[in-house]
């Protein structure tokens, strides 16, 4: 039987809450309404599905001493991923909460994201984490690492594929400095021009040149419930979603798209599984090798941008 290929993912596990507000929003004042709490984060989300479509997984990443740790720790035993992870019992785990009103549209957001700039990248020079990058077949990163900590990392993995995610639009100049050593990236529009300072509405053939221009080889930038873009050495590509790849979507995107590349597929196919695994997020974190085959077949193929 063939062997699994393995990803080293390095980054973002944390809390999120996701609170709503019922009818319109009151400032200043206590809003009825409901919130949601799980475990996310770009990195466990997108290794997450990589696990569910093949791949061995195991995560490094930082967290409290706090009962929100013991949650994320049953999280990624339950995702069949191998946990590296450091416990700070002084610290309190990450954390992200949003509160969005009756129609969706973020009313305000607070990360409590510090224990990563003061950890991560101290964990990174432990040497089970070269053992681990050294036995790893890709390694996967999150801009959530300062930009010291992921400059170690793909010095570390020199020999290794590394993708990495760019989280959010202020983070994503983090990769500025690592993108040239990157075999993939993956963002949304706004990311991208965050990247290369060009329009979010600029056409798809001027994002793909300008990230091409910034170093980035080859990468995947999504659009909501716009066309996904994909490019490589090979050329450019879109594909149009058949439902919206929201945020945890693109994460699930990432993920089965890793793991098709990391068996052999070209990215246009590998793509294409990504875009399922998408539309199957926004339903269920999990899901069948027949249910995803059904889902692969209603996303269209690659339409070439040359």
């Amino acid at each position: 039987m063939m062997k699994s290929p393995t990803i080293l993912a390095v980054g973002g596990a944390y809390i999120e809450r996701r609170g709503q507000v019922s009818g319109a929003f009151v400032p200043a004042a206590s809003n009825p309404g409901t919130m949601r709490e799980e475990v996310g984060g770009a990195v466990f989300n997108a290794l997450r599905c990589a696990v569910r479509r093949g791949v061995s997984g195991s995560l490094l990443s930082v967290r409290g001493g706090d009962v929100l740790a013991d949650t994320l720790s049953r999280a990624i035993a339950a995702a069949g991923i191998a946990d590296l992870s450091v416990v700070f019992l002084d610290r309190t785990t990450p954390s992200n909460t949003v509160l969005i009103d009756g129609d969706g549209a973020l009313i305000a957001g607070l990360a409590d994201m510090a224990l990563y700039d003061l950890a991560l990248a101290k964990q990174i020079r432990r040497a089970k984490v070269r053992e681990a990058i050294s036995t790893a077949d890709a390694v996967l990163c999150d801009a959530n690492l300062p930009s010291a900590a992921l400059e170690r990392l793909v010095a570390l993995a020199a020999d290794k594929p590394v993708f990495a995610l760019a989280v959010s639009p202020s983070k994503a100049a983090r990769l500025t400095l690592v993108l040239e050593f990157l075999a993939m990236a993956f963002m949304n529009r706004h990311e991208a021009g965050a990247l290369t300072g060009a329009d979010v509405d600029a056409d798809e053939r001027g994002i793909i040149d300008g990230l091409r221009r910034a170093g980035l080889k080859s990468g995947v930038v999504t659009a909501g419930d716009g066309p996904v873009l994909g490019f490589d050495a090979a050329g450019a590509f879109s594909i149009l979603p058949p439902k919206k790849v929201t945020v945890g979507a693109a994460d699930a995107l990432a993920g089965a798209t890793m793991a098709a590349l990391l068996r052999g597929l070209t990215l246009g196919a590998a793509l294409r599984e990504g875009v399922a695994a998408a539309m199957l997020a926004v339903e269920s974190a999990a899901f069948t090798s027949a249910i995803f085959a059904e889902a692969l077949a209603f996303v269209p193929e690659a339409r070439d941008l040359a």
